[in-house]
């Protein structure tokens, strides 16, 4: 993840990472009429999820936790794709846009204010130095897990009623959903565990920093329409 903050934000969100679903979108008529076509994307959907989960948990660069999400969130649009729902394929595809540009942008502005530092285990104390983006972090994390009411919870809803209303669905891909899901809270738990709580780094050996208000205009823009375009579009 060696590559500007912006350009990753671009990239994760709606360009170069997304281009795959994309297209998959636009040509699923030809995987859904091939004989076990839908089989194969709905397996390697479920095990991306599950594996790029487990992978998150374990992984320590700031960026990358992020990029693992991303990984996971197109394993979720396979999945509604597979069920044969494309306008909710796209409606997923919006929200994850908004939500990762977030993401991206306020690691951007945390690692540009720490020396560039992208070990979470160097960080620590963050709330003190920088509150008001530490606090559009956070909703965006809690947004992140399907906290309800936020736009990520009408996601995971309608993600786990397309699951769970195939019936050939067996019952250890339900389970292995459901783990799934749970490992995006303790990810996300974990990355701001280490930003706000991890107390064996101080906040005075980063370099001060002033969060500037142009790039607050542009980040609260952005969570506004992360947390109320969940309820709009449902």
């Amino acid at each position: 993840m060696a590559a500007p903050t912006p350009v990753s934000a671009l990239v994760h969100s709606s360009t170069l990472v997304t281009a795959g679903v994309y297209l998959i979108i636009r040509f699923f008529n030809i995987f859904r009429d091939r004989v076990g076509g839908n089989s194969v994307l709905f397996n390697i959907a479920i095990f991306t999820i599950f594996i790029a989960g487990i992978a998150a948990n374990f992984e320590y660069d700031f960026k990358k936790i992020i990029a693992l999400s991303t990984l996971r969130q197109l394993g979720f649009i396979i999945i509604i794709l597979r069920s044969g729902f494309k306008l909710i394929a796209i409606y997923h595809l919006l929200i994850h846009a908004i939500f990762k540009s977030l993401l991206f942008i306020s690691a951007g502005v945390i690692i540009h204010s720490i020396k560039n530092i992208q070990d979470i285990r160097l960080l620590g104390n963050l709330n003190e130095i920088m509150p008001f983006t530490m606090i559009r972090f956070i909703i965006s994390s809690i947004a992140l897990t399907g906290t309800p009411f936020i736009s990520g919870f009408y996601r995971k809803d309608l993600i786990m009623e397309l699951v769970y209303s195939k019936n050939e669905v067996n019952i250890y891909i339900e389970i292995l959903v459901i783990i799934s899901l749970f490992l995006t809270v303790l990810y996300s738990v974990r990355l701001l565990y280490y930003l706000i709580y991890n107390k064996r780094i101080k906040f005075y050996r980063y370099y001060y920093f002033r969060e500037e208000k142009l790039i607050n205009f542009s980040i609260i823009i952005l969570l506004v329409f992360r947390v109320i375009i969940g309820a709009l579009i449902n």
